[in-house]
């Protein structure tokens, strides 16, 4: 086998990788807009933890509406401020006023008042154990929040947080299995074609090969999977990210 050959599945990775996080990127970016097209807010803001499975603190990386740059790149240490706490605890929190508000630290009014907010609300985006990020939703009055404008944020969140789930799951390291599978490039085409139900004659056209060859690649890669049938290699190639 030669260098480059084993060099595919780490340029994979590494195109996997940088496609998630562009679908990361736009999917944070969208939500802060649509929070304030949406939902009735002011002001769109996702904080984004440096550890995603063990947020210590978050940074604001996206925003809409603000008039002000104070609130931009601010960095949010679990606990402190509305967001921190909705980081803490894993779950929606809100305030009428920001400004008068006892049940949070205020660390963070200089940037708030320059935005003129009052009206805050908070929704981690949490996935099983891993926390995305957080979106905040704030108005520039004291309003009541009500539960429609929070239902409407946290269905957002929702349909957001799944799509970060998605991305982040294309570029997860691949299990012990497919560690220690060596495919070649073109074992790799015939299974990915396989996966989407091809048969044998319509993967040969495909790639300019006689069906005879087709079905050498196949066998030799349900071999190394140790599968028995076009299904388990289906199944078995998934399982250990070798195709998506």
């Amino acid at each position: 086998m030669t260098a480059a050959t084993e060099d595919i599945p780490t340029r994979a990775a590494e195109v996997d990788a940088r496609a998630a996080e562009l679908v990361r990127q736009a999917v944070l970016g969208d939500l802060a807009r649509r929070v304030v097209d949406e939902c009735g807010a002011d002001v769109g803001l996702v904080g984004v933890p440096d550890r995603p499975e063990r947020p210590g603190r978050m940074t604001l990386r996206y925003w809409s509406g603000t008039r002000a740059d104070l609130l931009h790149g601010l960095d949010v240490p679990i606990g402190t401020g509305l967001g921190g706490r909705a980081l803490a605890e894993r779950t929606p929190t809100w305030v009428s006023d920001y400004r008068a508000a006892t049940t949070i630290s205020h660390q963070y009014d200089a940037a708030v008042t320059a935005e003129d907010l009052y009206t805050m609300l908070t929704v981690p985006l949490v996935h099983g154990t891993v926390v995305h990020g957080v979106v905040y939703a704030s108005v520039r009055a004291v309003v009541s929040l009500g539960d429609v404008r929070i239902g409407s944020v946290a269905r957002l969140a929702t349909a957001a947080t799944r799509a970060l789930a998605g991305a982040a799951a294309w570029c997860q390291a691949p299990g012990p299995a497919a560690l220690s599978v060596r495919l070649t490039p073109r074992e790799l085409e015939v299974i990915r074609w396989a996966a989407t139900g091809r048969t044998n004659p319509e993967i040969a056209g495909h790639l300019g090969l006689t069906c005879n060859t087709v079905t050498g690649y196949l066998k030799s890669a349900m071999h190394k999977l140790g599968v028995r049938n076009r299904v388990e290699l289906a199944l078995a190639a998934r399982d250990v990210g070798l195709v998506s």
